[in-house]
């Protein structure tokens, strides 16, 4: 059998009870067997994107953890909110800070995307400007099946934040498990 495919998950959102990072940190239970997901390092404390910061003071350390986990990668899933129509500003201000690095982590690197909203549209428009960065990053987008989660306050457990909607775990499975396969076929393990 083929290596265990090290796949780290994204969350856009900062917020304590964020349907985004409670749905990212329950994707290991819905993995397929080849593939292994843990949560990205922490990116919350990264100063606004600034070159003057950069070339005086370096990459902020948060910055460095960030891009090295996601060097280490075989893939990436990014679960981002939709801000006003548009990509989390804090999630885009990490991904400014870790494009700037010599060796660039997103290059040639996998990325699966998936939304959670409170409307019927489960963050259908961010996913289009993830995209439009990832083409910018170099990254190798998985397409299909995307991953909209709509409606996030009934399909959410009210106290624990565990995701009960059946339809969306077979979709978000069968996700996983082509993102697994684009992985494998782009060359990863």
């Amino acid at each position: 059998m083929a290596d265990k495919l090290n796949v780290i998950t994204i969350s856009g959102s900062l917020r304590k009870g964020s349907y985004n990072s409670a749905l990212a940190s329950q994707l290991p239970k819905w993995a397929p067997e080849g593939m292994s997901i843990t949560a990205a390092p922490a990116w919350a404390d990264l100063p606004v994107y600034n070159a003057d910061v950069q070339n005086t003071s370096g990459f902020p350390a948060a910055a460095t953890a960030l891009a090295d986990a996601i060097r280490a990668a075989d893939g990436v899933v990014i679960v981002s909110p939709e801000y006003n129509y548009g990509v989390p500003g804090g999630l885009k201000n990490a991904v400014d800070w870790v494009s700037r690095m010599k060796d660039q982590p997103f290059k040639d690197k996998p990325v699966a995307l998936q939304s959670v909203a409170g409307g019927p549209l489960g963050g259908g428009r961010v996913q289009y400007q993830w995209r439009q960065i990832m083409v910018f990053v170099e990254a190798l987008v998985f397409l299909r099946p995307e991953v909209f989660v709509g409606m996030a306050p009934q399909k959410f457990d009210e106290k624990t934040l565990e995701f009960k909607d059946e339809a969306g775990i077979n979709f978000i499975k069968q996700q996983l498990g082509g993102f697994e396969k684009f992985i494998r076929k782009m060359g990863g393990k």
